[in-house]
């Protein structure tokens, strides 16, 4: 007997919702020289709260228990477990709070404002004591040059509101893309999730077969783990180092023999040698918001769609995934959104 189900769409009728805003200020200017001492001080901040979380949390692969998450106000933990129930906290880019709250219905904010990165830890960790929330960190940052002790931290102590309102915004427009590409994966994928060692906003594709081990003197534990199977990863990041500007990346790994070589969309995209992947700068595409009517008329959803595809597209047919196992049919697609 097949059971159906009434609250479920009728399969004759597919239809999708369409998630994406040509809404200019969907994708606004981010200049990384006009927020760069804000975005390393808020760097610091989602490491300590990222840190907290990945304590605290049964290890799943990859390490996607560390990670947080695009929320409709910010970047957010999802649930931590300690002794009494649950707790999660939430950057608020809207109200400019770190917002932390418990199971048990208790609530406690820290404002983020100018601040060394010395006293937002100190408050944190003194805020979770009176939650009676044991926990003890690696209080220095991750994957950045010179890493200070969150303890001793006063030099990094900037927050400009109208540039993190600017980076939530973007967050949520790449976040909606990312989701649709990931939608049309059926094989093994990661959830959209933000980095907060490298900053970035990401998913990842997984052939399904181990990858040889990898080498990495400096993170050799978190590297086997991450990299333990071949993947084909994009997202974004606001930029550093030698590039000047926020950025989509995608690259897979293994690298395959001619993948540099590859051609991709859009045409501004290009294999970056020194980082080892494609790369696509958000202002190469950030110009299309203003002629946008959706992802069917063009418009930085359909840039950054076609540089996802292609990138993707490129990586797997050179490593010879198995596409048509791991990929949703188009006539399936139709039916996303219910």
């Amino acid at each position: 007997m097949v059971r159906r189900f009434s609250n479920l769409p009728a399969e004759r009728h597919p239809r999708r919702i369409d998630v994406m805003s040509a809404h200019p200020d969907a994708w606004p200017e981010l200049p990384l020289a006009a927020w760069q001492d804000t975005y390393e001080t808020l760097h610091m901040w989602t490491q300590i709260v990222g840190k907290i979380r990945m304590r605290l949390t049964p290890r799943i692969n990859h390490y996607w228990n560390a990670t947080l998450f695009v929320s409709a106000r910010g970047l957010a933990t999802s649930a931590i477990p300690y002794p009494l129930g649950v707790f999660e906290m939430e950057f608020d880019f809207i109200g400019h709070k770190l917002v932390v709250g418990t199971s048990a219905g208790e609530v406690r904010v820290l404002e983020l404002a100018p601040r060394s990165v010395a006293d937002f830890y100190a408050e944190l960790m003194s805020t979770l004591a009176a939650f009676k929330i044991d926990v003890r960190i690696n209080a220095r940052p991750d994957e950045v040059a010179n890493p200070i002790p969150f303890a001793e931290d006063r030099t990094h102590n900037s927050y400009d509101r109208e540039s993190v309102e600017r980076f939530h915004r973007l967050l949520v427009s790449v976040q909606k893309v990312l989701q649709e590409f990931r939608a049309r994966f059926i094989g093994k994928c990661s959830p959209v999730q933000f980095f907060w060692g490298s900053f970035d906003l990401a998913v990842t594709r997984f052939s399904g077969r181990l990858a040889p081990p990898r080498s990495d003197p400096k993170y050799p534990k978190m590297m086997r783990e991450a990299y333990s199977h071949e993947v084909s990863s994009a997202g974004f990041w606001p930029g550093g180092g030698e590039i000047k500007g926020p950025a989509f990346y995608s690259y897979t790994t293994p690298e395959p023999e001619g993948f540099k070589a590859c051609s991709v969309l859009p045409k501004p995209a290009c294999y970056h040698s020194g980082l080892g992947e494609f790369l696509l700068m958000y202002n190469d595409i950030r110009g299309a918001a203003s002629e946008s009517g959706g992802p069917q008329s063009g418009g930085p959803e359909a840039d950054l769609m076609s540089f996802l595809e292609t990138t993707y597209e490129a990586g797997a047919n050179l490593a010879r995934w198995d596409r048509a196992a791991l990929e949703r049919s188009p006539e399936n697609r139709a039916a996303i959104g219910g």
